[in-house]
């Protein structure tokens, strides 16, 4: 047993002040507030305790990405953004030809099969040219049936969720095959309009790829894709909030809009995560990095990102006046609902014990995996 006490506890249904979570190995047992039923383990007053971040579209970190076709690097990735909170993720790969994505499948098929990951998206390759943003032209291709089948087969039941532009040719049949096959579609690098992603969603698509980036936009008279996702009840939108991809404004007002039970804060991350300004690789296109922002060299596209979802977290409550609780759901809640997760994403009864402990300015204190603290030093 192990009962963690005295902080801001944030639940499901509210905040407890001061809150208090005892774990029985890598489960929750009880939650309470108030004054806790023993001596804690750990004191953690004036700290905010927030669930397991799940991050549904990350391509690496540290340095490590999950396009590498090597576990032992996929790994390191993962772990990376376990000691920042991220206790339950997805592997995106970028759009590759299809024997290399293959590859890149079934080295992650054992990392998702010991629940090191979650399971893989594949943002690509059936993308939109006009929008690719950070994918290479060159292996971009409409939805091909058993190419799809293969990629799918290939994860053996890994692979939770494509990204792909219902607009292409077959790009609608892609949607059904995708969810038919228990996956999530998720619509994103699209030309659409409102009326093509209407029919994605009919279709089985279900999640927004970063919304607003890499899609058609809002516009008063030609709602795009943004419109259509935006005000569709069964749509999850990611968003990338790093100051760089969506203006704070604008996540505010996609939150009030759509409801913190519909927004999932992703970081798109890539190997640059935690490394600083420098030059890096995503997908065989070369990137730099300024600033914390990561660009396509010479081209100015943005790249995916440097973010932790800490650290997005952190940025929708303090730069877009995201109350702390409705970013807690938004940083776990909403996405593990997206990936049908039902042990996580919440701190209640039953579910795995993955806590989140920030300190005063919501930097990460401590985490709390499995029922186990996360060396934050490796």
């Amino acid at each position: 047993m192990r009962l963690v006490a005295g902080g801001r506890l944030v639940t499901p249904d509210a905040v407890l002040d001061p809150g208090w979570v005892e774990t029985d190995g890598s489960r929750i047992r009880r939650v309470g507030e108030g004054a806790p039923p023993g001596a804690p383990d750990v004191d953690l007053d004036g700290h905010v305790v927030v669930p397991g971040f799940v991050d549904l579209h990350v391509h690496g970190g540290h340095g490590a990405s999950y396009s590498s076709g090597r576990a032992e690097e996929a790994a390191l990735a993962a772990a990376f953004h376990r000691r920042h909170g991220t206790t339950t993720t997805l592997a995106s790969l970028v759009t590759a030809a299809p024997d290399a994505l293959v590859r890149q499948v079934r080295a992650l098929t054992g990392l998702v099969a010991e629940d090191t990951l979650a399971g893989v998206h594949l943002e690509g390759p059936y993308l939109s040219r006009e929008r690719r943003g950070a994918h290479d032209p060159a292996l971009l291709r409409t939805p091909d049936r058993a190419e799809l089948a293969r990629l799918l087969e290939a994860g053996d039941g890994a692979v939770r969720m494509v990204t792909l532009a219902p607009e292409l040719d077959g790009g609608l049949d892609a949607v059904r095959q995708v969810a038919d096959a228990g996956a999530v579609a998720a619509v994103g690098h699209t030309s659409a309009s409102f009326d093509v992603t209407r029919a994605a969603v009919e279709a089985g698509a279900r999640v927004a790829t970063h919304l607003f980036n890499g899609m058609t936009p809002l516009h008063h008279r030609e709602p795009g894709a943004v419109g259509a996702l935006l005000t569709d009840p069964r749509a999850t939108l990611e968003l990338v909030c790093d100051g760089a991809h969506v203006h704070p404004s604008v996540v505010a007002t996609a939150v009030r809009a759509a409801g913190a039970g519909r927004v999932a804060l992703v970081t798109d991350a890539m190997a640059a995560a935690g490394l600083g300004d420098g030059s890096f690789v995503l997908g065989g296109l070369a990137v730099e990095v300024t600033g914390g922002v990561a660009r396509l060299a010479g081209q100015g596209s943005l790249a995916g990102s440097t973010l932790t979802t800490a650290a997005a977290f952190r940025w929708a409550v303090t730069q877009a006046g995201v109350a702390l609780a409705d970013a807690a759901r938004m940083a776990a809640t909403t996405p593990a609902a997206a990936l049908g997760l039902a042990d996580v994403g919440r701190i209640a009864p039953g579910l795995r014990a993955d806590l989140v402990v920030l300190d005063r300015d919501l930097q990460v204190a401590r985490v709390l995996a499995r029922g186990e603290w996360v060396d934050r030093e490796a």
